[in-house]
């Protein structure tokens, strides 16, 4: 990788985000040191993230990774020693987190193009969208609306045998 590229690791289920440094260092949003407990014990989501720099090896652990400019066709990058400057700002800081609005991609996208992005959040809200439109099925059996899911879609075709007959 060269300073200012984007490292995508991939997780077990999700890709976690970092911004090469250079001499093998990156910068990337954590909940390392950051409190997750509320007062009665019980866990919460957390509003803030640590941003950390880091060996490389250390944040990928035996995950793959790849560099991953991707948003390069849609935006252009700021010059490196800008880039490289903006991040050391955040060093060892806190910062805002929110899973789909303020994650470790939308971070990393900021320091190199200066606008947040995050497409693993529109496709996992697209995906989202299209299961829940594929499991519910709304229909109109014997002027009564009936609410079926994917698993009881032969539930309506029974139904509907059972209005058709009771019309007839």
């Amino acid at each position: 990788p060269e300073p200012g590229d984007l490292i995508e690791i991939k997780r077990p289920l999700y890709q976690h985000w970092a911004l090469y440094l250079g001499k093998e260092y990156v910068i990337h949003v954590t909940s390392e040191g950051i409190p997750r407990l509320s007062a009665d014990g019980l866990a919460i989501l957390t509003k803030k993230a640590k941003v950390k720099m880091q060996l490389l090896n250390d944040v990928v652990g035996t995950d793959d990774w790849e560099v991953n400019n991707k948003y390069d066709r849609s935006y252009t990058p700021l010059p490196v020693k800008e880039i490289i400057r903006r991040a050391k700002l955040y060093i060892d800081g806190d910062v805002t987190y929110d899973l789909l609005n303020k994650n470790c991609e939308h971070f990393v996208t900021m320091l190199r193009y200066g606008k947040e992005d995050c497409s693993q959040v529109r496709r996992a809200v697209r995906r989202g969208a299209s299961l829940i439109s594929k499991a519910i099925t709304v229909a109109v059996v014997g002027g009564t609306a009936v609410v079926v899911t994917a698993s009881g879609a032969g539930a309506i075709a029974g139904a509907a045998a059972v209005a058709g007959a009771a019309l007839a």
